[in-house]
């Protein structure tokens, strides 16, 4: 069925195809791709909208000496197909398996994991400078961005940066109008002029020839001419804002076209300097409901297509933290009218469309921005608002100095609601959320907090928009346990007691609540085991750190995050502070190292977080005590 692709060890074969050959290897790689999604959820749209461009970069480009970055990463996976991957491309996303981003272990044409928007252009100059001062300035870099990563800071310092050096470097804009979810911003609209503009390369160099023999003098009115010539030229030619950052700007083309990339791509190839190539793409491009709704099947649950009507397959699940995180933002938005909410272009992804769509003034969308969306929170702080800051663990980290410097140094009380907090499944090592801890809770200023059921994270939240201080909440991608409880109010620094016993204590920070239970569980006729709901890594409950170890002596700390610097860190500074023996604690976490993609189920048990793990530590402890 896919005669080509089973034939490519690597790309080079591509640059002697023809372009209807180039265009059967675009059907063969989307029909992979629709082929995949029945087997598991991955990224679907934003692969489908590149099968061309891929191709076409492949066939004028050697990338095994040429660089090529993908920004981000997630529209990898024609790149992996034509690169020699096809007949491991089944186990992608699966533990062992291929990943779903660039991974430079599994191929050389792979240079960096990018699982994260806007450090392409960044990377690919750092590798045209490293080139050349190597003596290998033969050798071309090439950077993939698309239009929802285009106004990331990051990418304006790189492109000044670039304007600066003047290296050979090709920036392909891949404009589809979207990220995860359609772009906002002023950017976005220069994008939608450009796309609308009529004047492709060759009229915008007779309109400048033409125009630079407009005369400029010295009088007033003469200066006005000059002024207007540069409006003109300014609004004649597309990309002016580029070629002020000293970029040559060629484009907008067709990215469907196989011939008219090449032509293209050959011609920029042997331009010197910054080059940026503005190619439109259209996001689900080949498989129709994916064109009509790009949002829905940028990453979709697997699905069959029945008549080209796709039919989902995944069975009903219980609600995910995310959603009752949602319910909650909601709620608290109905109540108070200062309560405002921000993401960064992950509207779908934190499921807030229903409060964008009841709250559109108090909504807002900042794109692949998030040092800005800090900021920006901190502004309407001190302003009097009450900011929720609502984004992926993970993808926090590129605001860190605006975490320290704009909301807790100024003692602003935003609130950030870490969705993605843990092992993220499939989407492996640069989304898994696992450093929030402790990268949160070395601020003065701020407290942290995580919810171990359903029931606990509105009334967490509440608590956090009436702190004088800013506040973490952080939750995994998982479904909610959900407890017959009336939960405790939420108190500062107060721990939550789920069970009490005599000889070992389980103290859980977060959704791992539900392994430490089923342990518990399963020991019943063996031991008397204290279950603990931690609640606050910041301010810990250090009342309940010195009654477990009292009273049972032997304690695990259980936490979906790095140990290094963790709860089990805190629990520890606690006892230590309060002179209290610590020789019988045992912090179990994510050890020091990055962990590599597969089911989170899969996940705990190798890294010993599930509730067998948890039992045989208790054991483990129990057979100590007898010995």
């Amino acid at each position: 069925m896919h005669e080509l692709l089973a034939q490519l060890d690597s790309a080079e074969p591509l640059k002697d195809y023809s372009v209807k050959q180039l265009d059967q290897l675009a059907d063969e790689i989307r029909d992979v791709l629709c082929n995949l999604l029945a087997t598991r959820t991955a990224h679907f749209a934003s692969n489908l909208g590149v099968v061309e461009l891929c191709i076409a970069l492949h066939s004028v480009f050697d990338f095994r000496s040429d660089r090529l970055i993908w920004d981000t990463g997630h529209q990898v996976y024609p790149h992996k197909l034509v690169t020699g991957r096809y007949s491991e491309f089944k186990t992608i996303r699966t533990k062992g398996g291929l990943m779903g981003y660039p991974n430079p272990h599994e191929s050389p044409y792979d240079l960096f994991m990018t699982g994260h928007a806007g450090c392409s252009v960044s990377t690919a100059l750092g590798l045209a400078s490293g080139d050349d001062l190597a003596g290998q300035s033969h050798r071309k870099s090439v950077a993939v961005i698309g239009d929802g990563a285009f106004p990331s800071g990051i990418v304006f310092e790189a492109m000044n940066n670039a304007g600066e050096l003047n290296k050979d470097l090709l920036m392909i804009l891949n404009d589809n109008e979207m990220s995860i979810c359609p772009r906002v911003g002023g950017v976005a609209r220069y994008l939608d002029r450009l796309r609308g503009n009529p004047f492709y390369t060759g009229l915008k160099q007779e309109v400048v020839r033409v125009l630079n023999h407009v005369p400029v003098f010295g009088d007033p009115t003469e200066r006005l001419l000059a002024q207007m010539k540069e409006g003109v030229k300014a609004g004649v030619l597309g990309g002016m804002m580029f070629e002020e950052l000293g970029f040559r700007y060629v484009g907008p083309i067709d990215g469907h076209d196989i011939g008219l990339l090449k032509k293209y791509l050959a011609m920029v190839k042997d331009l010197s300097g910054p080059v940026l190539l503005h190619v439109v793409t259209e996001k689900g491009r080949g498989y129709v409901p994916a064109e009509q709704d790009p949002v829905y099947f940028h990453t979709p649950p697997k699905f069959v297509d029945e008549g080209g009507k796709p039919v989902p397959t995944s069975g009903a699940s219980q609600p995910a933290y995310t959603n009752f995180a949602r319910d909650a933002i909601r709620d608290a938005m109905q109540r108070d009218e200062r309560v405002t909410v921000m993401t960064a272009a992950m509207c779908q992804g934190n499921k807030l469309e229903p409060v964008r769509e009841q709250f559109p003034d108090r909504f807002f969308d900042v794109g692949i921005c998030e040092s800005h969306a800090v900021a920006f929170a901190a502004g309407q702080c001190k302003a009097g608002m009450r900011p929720i800051v609502d984004i992926y663990s993970t993808f926090l980290q590129r605001s860190y100095d605006q975490i320290f410097q704009e909301a807790c140094l100024q003692k602003l009380p935003v609130v950030f609601m870490l969705d993605r907090a843990g092992l993220t499944g499939p989407d492996g090592p640069t989304h898994h959320g696992l450093f929030d801890i402790g990268y949160m809770r070395v601020f003065p200023n701020l407290t942290v907090m995580a919810p171990g059921y359903s029931e606990e994270l509105a009334p967490m939240l509440d608590y956090a928009l009436q702190s004088d201080v800013a506040t973490s909440i952080r939750y995994p991608k998982c479904s909610a346990l959900h407890i017959e409880r009336e939960p405790d109010p939420i108190e500062t620094g107060k721990a939550e007691y789920i069970q009490r016993g005599t000889d070992v204590a389980i103290v859980s920070f977060g959704a791992l609540l539900d392994q430490a239970l089923e342990a518990a569980k399963q020991l019943e006729s063996e031991m008397s085991v204290t279950v603990v709901n931690a609640r606050f890594a910041k301010p810990i409950d250090r009342e309940m750190v010195a009654e477990v170890i009292e009273s049972c002596g032997h304690v695990i700390t259980l936490e979906e995050g790095a140990l290094q610097g963790g709860f089990g860190s805190a629990f520890l500074e606690a006892a230590n502070d309060m002179h209290l023996d610590t020789r019988g604690i045992t912090r179990l976490g994510i050890p020091d190292m990055f962990v590599e993609h597969g089911e989170r189920e899969e996940l705990l048990h190798d890294l010993s977080l599930d509730a067998d793990a948890i039992k045989k530590a208790c054991r483990g402890i129990q057979s100590t005590v007898a010995v």
